[in-house]
Protein backbone atom coordinates (compact mmCIF):
# COMPACT_ATOMS: atom_id res chain seq x y z
CA UNK A 1 0.00 0.00 0.00
CA UNK A 2 1.33 3.56 -0.86
CA UNK A 3 1.88 6.17 2.18
CA UNK A 4 -0.90 8.27 1.21
CA UNK A 5 -3.31 5.65 0.98
CA UNK A 6 -2.36 4.19 4.82
CA UNK A 7 -2.55 7.33 6.20
CA UNK A 8 -5.72 8.09 4.28
CA UNK A 9 -6.99 4.64 5.98
CA UNK A 10 -5.82 5.72 9.21
CA UNK A 11 -7.17 9.28 9.56
CA UNK A 12 -10.35 7.73 8.11
CA UNK A 13 -10.49 5.18 10.91
CA UNK A 14 -9.70 8.14 13.77
CA UNK A 15 -12.79 9.90 12.31
CA UNK A 16 -15.16 6.94 12.22
CA UNK A 17 -14.49 5.82 16.00
CA UNK A 18 -14.94 9.04 17.06
CA UNK A 19 -10.82 9.07 18.36
CA UNK A 20 -9.52 12.08 16.22
CA UNK A 21 -8.37 14.76 17.95
CA UNK A 22 -9.41 18.05 16.82
CA UNK A 23 -7.84 21.70 17.57
CA UNK A 24 -10.02 24.44 18.79
CA UNK A 25 -8.62 27.84 17.87
CA UNK A 26 -8.40 30.14 20.73
CA UNK A 27 -8.30 33.81 20.28
CA UNK A 28 -7.34 35.35 23.67
CA UNK A 29 -4.72 34.73 26.04
CA UNK A 30 -4.70 31.78 27.94
CA UNK A 31 -7.07 32.58 31.33
CA UNK A 32 -9.70 31.27 33.57
CA UNK A 33 -11.81 32.59 30.59
CA UNK A 34 -11.31 32.08 26.81
CA UNK A 35 -12.60 33.47 23.49
CA UNK A 36 -13.66 30.45 21.22
CA UNK A 37 -15.45 31.25 17.98
CA UNK A 38 -16.50 35.02 19.38
CA UNK A 39 -17.42 33.63 22.52
CA UNK A 40 -16.75 33.31 26.33
CA UNK A 41 -15.96 30.03 27.38
CA UNK A 42 -14.49 28.86 31.10
CA UNK A 43 -11.40 27.15 30.73
CA UNK A 44 -11.05 23.74 32.41
CA UNK A 45 -8.36 22.06 30.13
CA UNK A 46 -4.93 24.02 30.51
CA UNK A 47 -2.10 23.38 32.28
CA UNK A 48 -2.23 26.83 34.08
CA UNK A 49 -2.57 25.96 37.51
CA UNK A 50 -1.45 29.44 38.84
CA UNK A 51 -2.87 31.52 36.22
CA UNK A 52 -0.10 32.48 35.57
CA UNK A 53 0.05 32.33 31.65
CA UNK A 54 -1.32 36.14 31.47
CA UNK A 55 -0.68 37.58 34.38
CA UNK A 56 0.84 40.97 34.25
CA UNK A 57 3.85 40.35 36.38
CA UNK A 58 4.63 37.38 34.37
CA UNK A 59 4.19 39.41 30.71
CA UNK A 60 5.80 42.32 32.09
CA UNK A 61 9.20 40.49 33.10
CA UNK A 62 8.79 38.98 29.39
CA UNK A 63 9.03 42.17 27.75
CA UNK A 64 11.66 42.97 29.98
CA UNK A 65 13.48 39.93 28.72
CA UNK A 66 13.01 41.12 24.76
CA UNK A 67 13.82 44.69 25.92
CA UNK A 68 17.03 43.69 28.11
CA UNK A 69 18.16 40.61 25.77
CA UNK A 70 16.73 40.40 22.65
CA UNK A 71 14.73 38.02 21.06
CA UNK A 72 16.82 35.17 21.03
CA UNK A 73 20.50 33.96 21.32
CA UNK A 74 20.61 32.48 18.05
CA UNK A 75 23.15 29.98 19.59
CA UNK A 76 23.44 26.99 22.08
CA UNK A 77 24.82 26.82 24.94
CA UNK A 78 28.28 26.18 25.06
CA UNK A 79 28.97 28.60 21.74
CA UNK A 80 27.39 31.82 22.44
CA UNK A 81 24.20 31.34 23.88
CA UNK A 82 24.43 31.33 27.98
CA UNK A 83 22.81 34.88 29.35
CA UNK A 84 23.40 35.34 32.89
CA UNK A 85 19.40 34.62 33.28
CA UNK A 86 19.94 31.46 32.19
CA UNK A 87 22.39 30.55 35.39
CA UNK A 88 20.34 32.83 37.78
CA UNK A 89 16.71 30.65 36.42
CA UNK A 90 18.99 27.46 36.60
CA UNK A 91 20.10 28.03 40.37
CA UNK A 92 16.35 29.63 41.56
CA UNK A 93 15.13 26.20 40.15
CA UNK A 94 17.92 23.81 41.85
CA UNK A 95 17.10 26.10 45.30
CA UNK A 96 12.98 25.80 45.06
CA UNK A 97 12.99 21.50 44.09
CA UNK A 98 15.87 21.54 46.88
CA UNK A 99 18.72 19.95 44.39
CA UNK A 100 22.31 21.33 43.97
CA UNK A 101 21.76 22.60 40.61
CA UNK A 102 19.30 22.05 37.50
CA UNK A 103 20.01 22.54 33.66
CA UNK A 104 17.47 24.16 31.28
CA UNK A 105 15.89 22.39 27.95
CA UNK A 106 13.60 23.63 25.71
CA UNK A 107 11.11 20.76 26.85
CA UNK A 108 10.87 18.71 29.83
CA UNK A 109 9.75 16.01 26.85
CA UNK A 110 13.54 16.75 25.93
CA UNK A 111 15.05 16.97 29.38
CA UNK A 112 13.82 13.56 29.64
CA UNK A 113 15.20 12.37 26.67
CA UNK A 114 18.61 13.83 26.79
CA UNK A 115 18.89 12.24 30.47
CA UNK A 116 18.60 8.89 30.05
CA UNK A 117 20.14 8.67 26.49
CA UNK A 118 23.28 10.27 27.28
CA UNK A 119 23.63 8.80 31.61
CA UNK A 120 22.99 5.11 30.42
CA UNK A 121 24.41 5.16 26.58
CA UNK A 122 27.37 7.63 27.38
CA UNK A 123 28.23 6.10 30.89
CA UNK A 124 26.58 3.66 31.97
CA UNK A 125 27.08 0.50 29.36
CA UNK A 126 30.20 0.64 28.68
CA UNK A 127 31.41 -2.93 30.32
CA UNK A 128 29.91 -6.50 30.62
CA UNK A 129 27.29 -5.59 33.20
CA UNK A 130 24.31 -4.09 32.32
CA UNK A 131 21.85 -1.48 33.80
CA UNK A 132 18.40 -1.38 34.66
CA UNK A 133 15.37 0.73 34.71
CA UNK A 134 12.32 0.49 36.98
CA UNK A 135 9.46 2.32 35.41
CA UNK A 136 5.77 2.82 36.90
CA UNK A 137 3.02 1.33 34.67
CA UNK A 138 1.66 4.58 34.04
CA UNK A 139 4.81 6.81 33.51
CA UNK A 140 4.44 10.02 31.00
CA UNK A 141 5.63 8.91 27.54
CA UNK A 142 8.62 11.16 27.33
CA UNK A 143 9.81 9.04 29.84
CA UNK A 144 8.78 5.91 28.10
CA UNK A 145 10.30 7.42 24.86
CA UNK A 146 13.55 8.23 26.94
CA UNK A 147 14.48 4.98 28.23
CA UNK A 148 13.63 3.96 24.57
CA UNK A 149 16.55 5.60 23.62
CA UNK A 150 18.61 3.63 25.69
CA UNK A 151 20.52 1.04 23.81
CA UNK A 152 19.14 -2.35 24.28
CA UNK A 153 22.68 -3.90 25.10
CA UNK A 154 23.38 -1.09 27.91
CA UNK A 155 20.24 -1.81 29.71
CA UNK A 156 17.20 -3.51 30.54
CA UNK A 157 13.87 -1.94 31.13
CA UNK A 158 10.99 -3.14 33.29
CA UNK A 159 7.60 -1.87 34.26
CA UNK A 160 6.10 -2.37 37.74
CA UNK A 161 2.59 -2.07 37.96
CA UNK A 162 1.53 1.49 39.16
CA UNK A 163 2.26 2.87 42.46
CA UNK A 164 2.57 -0.32 43.67
CA UNK A 165 5.42 -0.28 45.85
CA UNK A 166 5.00 -4.39 46.55
CA UNK A 167 5.39 -5.00 42.90
CA UNK A 168 8.62 -3.08 42.54
CA UNK A 169 10.10 -4.28 45.65
CA UNK A 170 9.40 -7.71 44.07
CA UNK A 171 11.48 -7.05 40.99
CA UNK A 172 14.44 -5.86 43.03
CA UNK A 173 14.46 -8.96 44.92
CA UNK A 174 14.40 -11.23 41.29
CA UNK A 175 17.22 -8.73 39.90
CA UNK A 176 19.83 -9.77 43.38
CA UNK A 177 22.74 -10.92 41.80
CA UNK A 178 21.63 -11.01 38.44
CA UNK A 179 24.67 -8.37 37.51
CA UNK A 180 23.68 -5.23 37.37
CA UNK A 181 25.44 -2.61 37.84
CA UNK A 182 23.51 0.36 38.30
CA UNK A 183 19.78 0.89 38.64
CA UNK A 184 17.43 3.77 38.45
CA UNK A 185 13.60 3.80 39.78
CA UNK A 186 11.33 6.13 37.66
CA UNK A 187 8.15 7.78 38.16
CA UNK A 188 6.26 10.47 37.94
CA UNK A 189 5.12 12.80 40.59
CA UNK A 190 1.93 13.37 39.82
CA UNK A 191 0.27 11.24 37.24
CA UNK A 192 -1.24 13.44 34.55
CA UNK A 193 -4.15 11.22 33.51
CA UNK A 194 -5.47 9.86 36.93
CA UNK A 195 -4.32 12.72 39.56
CA UNK A 196 -2.70 10.98 42.01
CA UNK A 197 0.37 11.49 43.36
CA UNK A 198 3.38 8.59 43.87
CA UNK A 199 4.49 6.97 46.67
CA UNK A 200 7.37 8.95 46.93
CA UNK A 201 8.64 8.04 50.72
CA UNK A 202 8.51 4.74 49.96
CA UNK A 203 10.58 5.18 46.59
CA UNK A 204 12.75 7.42 48.32
CA UNK A 205 13.64 4.51 51.16
CA UNK A 206 13.40 1.64 48.10
CA UNK A 207 15.79 3.22 46.16
CA UNK A 208 18.46 4.11 48.92
CA UNK A 209 18.27 0.42 50.48
CA UNK A 210 18.73 -0.76 46.72
CA UNK A 211 21.67 1.91 46.12
CA UNK A 212 19.87 2.77 43.24
CA UNK A 213 18.51 6.64 41.88
CA UNK A 214 15.05 8.09 42.05
CA UNK A 215 14.17 10.27 39.31
CA UNK A 216 10.78 11.77 39.99
CA UNK A 217 9.56 13.91 36.85
CA UNK A 218 7.75 16.34 38.31
CA UNK A 219 5.93 18.61 35.55
CA UNK A 220 2.58 18.57 37.12
CA UNK A 221 3.33 19.38 40.69
CA UNK A 222 5.99 22.42 41.09
CA UNK A 223 3.82 24.81 41.53
CA UNK A 224 0.54 22.94 42.33
CA UNK A 225 1.38 20.59 45.33
CA UNK A 226 2.75 21.29 48.58
CA UNK A 227 2.08 23.89 50.47
CA UNK A 228 4.50 26.17 49.29
CA UNK A 229 3.57 25.17 45.62
CA UNK A 230 7.04 22.81 45.71
CA UNK A 231 6.03 19.65 44.34
CA UNK A 232 5.24 16.36 45.09
CA UNK A 233 8.08 15.83 47.59
CA UNK A 234 7.06 18.83 49.33
CA UNK A 235 3.52 17.56 50.13
CA UNK A 236 5.13 14.29 50.65
CA UNK A 237 7.98 15.06 53.35
CA UNK A 238 10.65 14.43 51.18
CA UNK A 239 11.87 17.68 49.97
CA UNK A 240 15.45 17.46 49.58
CA UNK A 241 15.41 13.70 49.40
CA UNK A 242 14.86 13.26 45.68
CA UNK A 243 18.26 11.95 43.17
CA UNK A 244 16.75 13.88 40.09
CA UNK A 245 14.03 15.70 39.37
CA UNK A 246 12.66 16.71 35.85
CA UNK A 247 9.71 19.54 35.64
CA UNK A 248 9.07 21.93 33.10
CA UNK A 249 8.39 25.90 32.71
CA UNK A 250 5.44 25.00 30.20
CA UNK A 251 2.46 24.96 32.78
CA UNK A 252 2.53 25.97 36.38
CA UNK A 253 5.11 28.07 36.26
CA UNK A 254 4.31 30.56 33.37
CA UNK A 255 3.11 28.16 30.95
CA UNK A 256 5.49 28.91 27.74
CA UNK A 257 7.89 26.51 27.17
CA UNK A 258 10.73 25.23 28.56
CA UNK A 259 12.05 22.23 30.92
CA UNK A 260 14.74 21.47 32.98
CA UNK A 261 17.01 18.31 35.39
CA UNK A 262 17.85 18.89 38.45
CA UNK A 263 20.03 17.27 40.87
CA UNK A 264 23.63 17.21 42.08
CA UNK A 265 26.11 19.25 40.57
CA UNK A 266 28.07 16.65 38.91
CA UNK A 267 25.24 15.25 37.39
CA UNK A 268 24.18 18.91 35.93
CA UNK A 269 27.97 19.27 35.00
CA UNK A 270 27.87 15.96 33.07
CA UNK A 271 24.82 16.39 31.38
CA UNK A 272 26.16 20.04 29.93
CA UNK A 273 29.29 17.89 27.98
CA UNK A 274 26.95 14.54 26.94
CA UNK A 275 23.15 15.37 26.61
CA UNK A 276 23.11 16.10 22.76
CA UNK A 277 19.51 18.24 23.30
CA UNK A 278 20.89 20.62 25.26
CA UNK A 279 24.08 20.57 23.36
CA UNK A 280 22.49 21.16 19.73
CA UNK A 281 19.78 22.85 20.77
CA UNK A 282 19.00 26.46 20.73
CA UNK A 283 19.06 28.26 24.27
CA UNK A 284 15.44 29.48 25.95
CA UNK A 285 14.47 32.99 24.38
CA UNK A 286 15.11 35.88 27.06
CA UNK A 287 11.58 36.87 27.34
CA UNK A 288 10.40 32.93 28.64
CA UNK A 289 13.62 33.04 30.91
CA UNK A 290 12.67 36.24 32.73
CA UNK A 291 8.94 35.63 33.31
CA UNK A 292 10.21 32.24 34.32
CA UNK A 293 12.51 33.53 36.93
CA UNK A 294 9.29 36.13 37.95
CA UNK A 295 7.23 33.72 38.36
CA UNK A 296 9.15 31.56 40.69
CA UNK A 297 9.99 34.49 42.45
CA UNK A 298 6.31 35.37 43.06
CA UNK A 299 5.82 31.82 44.47
CA UNK A 300 8.93 32.26 47.11
CA UNK A 301 7.47 35.78 47.52
CA UNK A 302 3.47 34.83 48.61
CA UNK A 303 2.29 30.73 48.61
CA UNK A 304 -1.55 32.50 48.88
CA UNK A 305 -1.93 31.95 45.12
CA UNK A 306 -1.04 27.92 45.38
CA UNK A 307 -3.42 28.37 48.16
CA UNK A 308 -6.01 29.85 46.23
CA UNK A 309 -5.48 26.98 43.70
CA UNK A 310 -5.92 24.26 46.65
CA UNK A 311 -9.29 25.65 47.34
CA UNK A 312 -10.40 26.10 43.95
CA UNK A 313 -9.86 22.52 43.46
CA UNK A 314 -11.33 21.04 46.80
CA UNK A 315 -14.57 23.21 45.73
CA UNK A 316 -14.95 22.01 42.57
CA UNK A 317 -14.51 17.96 43.50
CA UNK A 318 -16.98 18.51 45.97
CA UNK A 319 -19.65 19.70 43.58
CA UNK A 320 -18.83 17.83 40.60
CA UNK A 321 -19.12 14.77 42.74
CA UNK A 322 -22.94 16.16 44.19
CA UNK A 323 -23.60 16.22 40.81
CA UNK A 324 -23.52 12.44 40.59
CA UNK A 325 -20.06 12.37 38.04
CA UNK A 326 -17.47 9.75 38.71
CA UNK A 327 -14.45 11.19 39.83
CA UNK A 328 -11.11 9.64 40.13
CA UNK A 329 -10.43 10.50 43.73
CA UNK A 330 -7.76 13.00 44.92
CA UNK A 331 -6.60 16.34 46.23
CA UNK A 332 -4.83 17.20 42.68
CA UNK A 333 -6.74 19.90 40.55
CA UNK A 334 -6.65 17.54 37.31
CA UNK A 335 -9.78 16.00 38.01
CA UNK A 336 -10.33 13.04 35.25
CA UNK A 337 -14.32 12.79 35.10
CA UNK A 338 -14.75 8.61 34.06
CA UNK A 339 -16.93 8.09 31.01
CA UNK A 340 -15.95 4.92 29.65
CA UNK A 341 -16.32 5.20 26.01
CA UNK A 342 -14.50 8.02 23.51
CA UNK A 343 -17.02 8.77 21.77
CA UNK A 344 -19.18 10.04 25.00
CA UNK A 345 -15.75 12.14 26.10
CA UNK A 346 -15.97 13.21 22.88
CA UNK A 347 -19.41 13.68 22.62
CA UNK A 348 -19.51 15.55 25.67
CA UNK A 349 -16.68 17.76 25.43
CA UNK A 350 -18.10 19.25 21.94
CA UNK A 351 -21.45 19.86 24.24
CA UNK A 352 -19.89 21.65 27.16
CA UNK A 353 -18.22 23.62 24.65
CA UNK A 354 -21.59 25.00 23.17
CA UNK A 355 -22.39 25.35 27.01
CA UNK A 356 -19.68 27.70 27.43
CA UNK A 357 -17.03 25.56 29.08
CA UNK A 358 -13.66 24.10 27.14
CA UNK A 359 -12.55 20.73 28.23
CA UNK A 360 -11.11 17.97 26.43
CA UNK A 361 -11.68 14.30 26.48
CA UNK A 362 -8.82 11.81 26.83
CA UNK A 363 -9.38 7.98 25.34
CA UNK A 364 -7.06 5.41 24.00
CA UNK A 365 -4.35 5.09 23.62
CA UNK A 366 -3.85 7.90 26.20
CA UNK A 367 -5.47 6.37 29.02
CA UNK A 368 -6.91 2.21 28.79
CA UNK A 369 -9.58 1.29 26.76
CA UNK A 370 -12.89 1.88 28.75
CA UNK A 371 -11.72 4.14 30.39
CA UNK A 372 -11.90 7.46 28.72
CA UNK A 373 -12.49 10.55 30.54
CA UNK A 374 -12.73 14.53 30.54
CA UNK A 375 -9.70 15.64 32.60
CA UNK A 376 -10.72 19.04 34.42
CA UNK A 377 -8.14 21.03 35.32
CA UNK A 378 -8.50 23.48 37.68
CA UNK A 379 -6.98 27.10 38.04
CA UNK A 380 -6.02 29.35 41.09
CA UNK A 381 -7.45 32.55 38.57
CA UNK A 382 -11.00 30.88 38.92
CA UNK A 383 -13.49 32.55 41.14
CA UNK A 384 -16.24 30.56 42.75
CA UNK A 385 -18.84 32.43 40.28
CA UNK A 386 -16.93 30.97 37.46
CA UNK A 387 -16.47 27.58 38.83
CA UNK A 388 -20.39 27.34 39.64
CA UNK A 389 -20.90 28.62 35.64
CA UNK A 390 -18.79 25.37 34.40
CA UNK A 391 -20.82 23.36 37.09
CA UNK A 392 -24.15 24.19 35.64
CA UNK A 393 -23.12 23.36 31.97
CA UNK A 394 -21.88 19.99 33.75
CA UNK A 395 -25.94 19.67 34.99
CA UNK A 396 -27.30 20.57 31.93
CA UNK A 397 -25.14 18.57 29.78
CA UNK A 398 -25.11 15.63 32.26
CA UNK A 399 -28.63 15.20 32.11
CA UNK A 400 -29.30 15.84 28.47
CA UNK A 401 -26.57 12.51 27.75
CA UNK A 402 -28.01 10.99 30.51
CA UNK A 403 -24.60 10.80 32.28
CA UNK A 404 -25.98 12.06 35.47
Amino acid sequence: MKPYEAIHEEIGRLQESKTFKRETEIESEQGAVVRVAGKEVVMLASNNYLGLSSHPRIKQAAIRGIQEYGHGVSSVRFLCGTLTIHRKLEEKIANFVGTEDSILFSSCFTANEGYFASIVNETLGHDTYRDVLYSDQLNHASIIDGTRLCRAEAVSRKVYKHADVADLRRQLDEDRGSGFRFGTILTDGVFSMEGDLAPLPELVQIAREAGHVLFVDDSHAVGVVGETGRGTAEALGVHGRIDVISGTLGKAMGGAAGGYVAGKKELVTYLRQKSRPYTFSNSLPPSIVMAAIEAFTMLEEDTGIVGRLHENTAYFRQHIRALGFRILEGTHPIVPIMLGEAAVAMDMSNALLDEGVYIKGLWYPVVPKGEARLRAQISAALDKATLDRALSAFEIVGKRMRII
